[in-house]
């Protein structure tokens, strides 16, 4: 089985607009292969029957993804197969504001790209027509039912001419898409790329499975970023507080990481994704929302922190890397309290790794496993060294250019008096020497006088040096 099966197998049947359903495992090129039929059937706005169309400018395809990073992948493929026809392709999602979105809309588009939430935003806004499309797309119908879009995706379907051609791409066939299938499709083909569950991991992976310590991975993790032959990197958590404690121990120990998660804004995930893409950084903390929508080619190693939570979560997660034939690794750290887990996606892949090994960050058949030198530690910066921004001027140190030293911090109150304007330092100055100038002064301005705080000695209420004298 070729890494593009998928495609050789259905593109002779999209192209004649057959309903079909295109079931095969992750990273094998499913996007061209609903792609190129769609940018076929479309029709360009300098083509001759372009103005013959019933509504010239409404989108004539529509494709929907499960997740904002999986939604951009695609609309970044088909623009550039797309680029010498002149389609116009939109990607629309939610994070970001509407204004863009809208102004391209009304100026016209053939091709629209989007998640379910913000497509039925713009279609209840009226800006966006779904009417007189020709191709409807669901990829990774799976991870849409997953989600909880199998609602919203039946309401897109259900503003779509009936004529359509739908295809439906998914790495797994639950029965609630099956059910969709057979309720909104015409007697769509069914094809599939692989036999079973049990070819659904990309063979080019190697898998490692390891019984590991919680504390014990992050050191773990930091030891296999310097192995032999070491390149990006994906880290998949289960929860997005974890994504970000990871990646900022990783930052801690001097790798180039950067956490990529729900909590974060939309424009800040893009960026984190973008620097991914061309190696600015090196490892990627991601959870499983974004596991779908991450598409690069030169991801070497992909690391689950925690056992996934069934067998289709592991085959996208380890699907990341290996991809368009090319090798991978995939590393699994399973916990003992996941034990049990572990065995039943081990039983549902026929996978030989029913009792993993423990393993530690020092144990020699995870150095050998890995490619790992000997005496590597997992950090590039000594302990505790962590490069902060410069602290900010806050206006309220020494102007001299510093902080404020022990000795400022520790004025006495009546200095902190003085600095406020509660009282002259040259009156203060005369009365501590015992010296009557001060409040002469004082008195001649025709001002209350200050009150003074006499410091002189005293005893039975009189001066000592009187009493002296």
């Amino acid at each position: 089985m070729t890494p593009f099966a998928i495609q050789e197998m259905t593109l002779s049947v999209a192209l004649m607009g057959t309903d079909l359903i295109g079931q095969a495992r992750t990273g094998t090129g499913k996007t061209l292969a609903f792609g190129i039929p769609v940018l076929q059937r479309a029709v360009a706005a300098h083509d001759p029957d372009y103005e013959e169309l019933v509504a010239p400018g409404k989108p004539q395809a529509l494709i929907v993804a499960p997740t904002r990073e999986l939604a951009l992948q695609v609309s970044s493929d088909l623009s550039v197969a797309g680029a010498d026809r002149g389609i116009r392709v939109l990607t629309v999602y939610g994070g970001v504001p509407y204004e863009q979105q809208l102004d391209v809309l009304e100026k016209g588009v053939d091709v629209v790209v989007g998640t379910p939430g913000r497509l039925i935003d713009l279609m209840n806004r009226r800006a966006l027509d779904i009417s007189h499309v020709k191709s409807l797309v669901l990829d990774e119908a799976d991870e849409m039912l997953d989600l909880g879009f199998l609602p919203d995706v039946e309401k897109l379907l259900a503003k779509t001419p009936e004529t359509r051609q739908t295809m439906l791409f998914s790495a797994t066939m639950p029965a609630a898409i099956v059910a969709l299938a057979r309720t909104h499709m015409r007697h769509p083909m069914n094809i599939r790329a692989e036999s079973s569950y049990e070819n659904a991991t990309v063979p080019a992976t190697a898998q490692f499975i390891y019984q590991a310590h919680d504390l014990d991975k992050p050191e773990m993790i930091g030891r296999m970023l310097q192995a032999e032959g070491a390149g990006l990197t994906i880290v998949f958590t289960r929860t997005k507080r974890q994504s970000q404690r990871i990646a900022d121990d990783l930052v801690e120990r001097g790798f180039k990481a950067s956490p990529l998660h729900g909590d974060m804004a939309q424009v800040a995930r893009e960026k984190a994704l973008t620097r991914f893409r061309e190696g600015k950084i090196q490892v990627l903390v991601a959870t499983d929302v974004a596991a779908r929508g991450i598409d690069v080619h030169d991801v070497t190693h992909v690391i689950n922190y925690t056992c996934p939570e069934d067998e289709k979560t592991y085959i996208h997660r380890t699907g990341r890397t290996g991809r368009a034939g090319a090798t991978g690794i995939a590393v699994t750290f399973v916990d003992w309290a996941d034990l049990h887990r572990w065995k039943m996606i081990n039983k549902a892949l026929d996978l030989p790794f029913d009792d993993p090994a423990e393993t530690y960050s020092s144990s020699e058949h995870f150095f050998h496993d890995m490619g790992i030198a000997p005496g590597t530690k997992g950090r590039l910066v000594p302990e505790g060294t962590i490069e902060r921004p410069p602290r900010k001027d806050t206006g309220r140190g020494d102007r001299s250019g510093g902080q404020r030293s022990g000795r400022s911090r520790g004025r006495s109150s009546d200095q902190r008096r003085e600095q406020s304007g509660g009282r002259d330092s040259a009156a203060s100055t005369g009365s501590g020497s015992g010296s009557g100038s001060g409040s002469g002064a004082a008195s001649g301005s025709g001002e209350r006088p200050k009150r003074r705080r006499n410091r002189s000695r005293t005893r039975g209420g009189r001066p000592a040096g009187d009493q002296a004298s």
